[in-house]
This record gives structure tokens, C-alpha cells and sequence, in this order.
């Protein structure tokens, strides 16, 4: 695998954003780790590092302040697709998110979003199972601290 070229898909709003600023800082069978800056200007955090889970359907992310403080992570769960040519991954956002803050409190978040793809047919009944199984691995590894496996992969990169 030799990934080049990183592409974010939404369903809300519907888009699809090729990640062009997105600095690839390694990569291998099971992992690709990013950092980047905001696409668009934030008040809240200016850049991060993200980590792609290739095999579990999930992107947890690291959001920093400007001053280079922890803001929180950030877990999507998605779904990865790669390109024939093995050199471009389509990330899709399988909207089920989940903020876990430095202190340690945990919030689930745009469930309500889940429901409406599903309502408006914008995601399969195959993408809603497999949003849901990854979402419960997620929320298990958090609820059983066992959540620093996930973390160890950007924290051991200095990230």
C-alpha cells in the first residue's frame, strides 16, 4: 500500500473534499497516521493529527488549540475504500461520532444524523450495521480503558 492521496466523503452535507494540505506521516497494513490544519477557520482548534484504522472502521483524531493544547479526540466511525490503483483512500463518514474529552468524559454524538442518512436513503442498511458494530468496538474499548490502545498509535509518534 502506498496511499498518496487522502479524500473525505459526508453524507450531511454531501460532499466529497480531496485532504490536499493533509501531511501523511506514516503508513502501513493496518494504520495511516495524518496531521493537518483546519480546512476551514475554527475558533475552538486550529490543527491536529489524525490516526486511520484501517481494519476496525475507525478515524480518531487529535484536535489542538492554537496554543498546542489538547482540545479533546475525536472518533468518527467510517468506512474506507481504496482506489484500484492502491495509491487513493475514500474515507466516508458514517456520522456516528464520539468526543472524548482529556479529563475523560465521553459523548456520543450526531446519532441524530445516522437517522436521517438512514430515514433519507443517503446510507445502506449494510453501511447503518456497520457503523453500529464499529461504534459498540469503539465504545468497548473506551468503557473497558482500554481506549490508550487506540491513542498509543499518535502519542507513541510524538503527535
Amino acid at each position: 500500500m502506498n496511499i498518496s492521496r487522502i479524500y473525505r466523503k459526508r453524507f450531511i452535507p454531501a460532499e466529497c473534499i480531496l485532504l490536499k494540505d493533509d501531511i501523511i506521516v506514516m503508513q502501513d497494513e493496518e494504520v495511516i497516521v495524518t496531521k493537518w490544519t483546519t480546512l476551514n477557520s475554527k475558533t475552538a482548534f486550529s490543527h491536529g493529527c489524525s490516526c486511520y484504522f484501517l481494519a476496525d472502521g475507525i478515524k480518531l483524531s487529535k484536535f489542538y488549540r492554537s496554543d498546542n493544547t489538547l482540545l479533546y479526540w475525536y472518533c468518527d466511525v467510517v468506512e474506507y475504500t481504496f482506489d484500484p490503483d492502491g495509491t487513493t483512500l475514500t474515507v466516508t463518514d458514517l456520522l456516528a461520532d464520539v468526543v472524548v474529552q482529556p479529563e475523560g468524559t465521553v459523548e456520543v454524538v450526531d446519532l441524530d444524523e445516522l437517522a436521517e442518512a438512514l430515514d433519507r436513503g443517503l446510507i445502506t442498511k449494510e453501511q447503518m450495521t456497520s457503523c453500529l458494530r464499529n461504534l459498540n468496538h469503539l465504545l468497548s474499548l473506551i468503557y473497558r480503558d482500554k481506549f490508550d490502545r487506540l491513542q498509543s498509535r499518535l502519542n507513541s509518534l510524538g503527535l
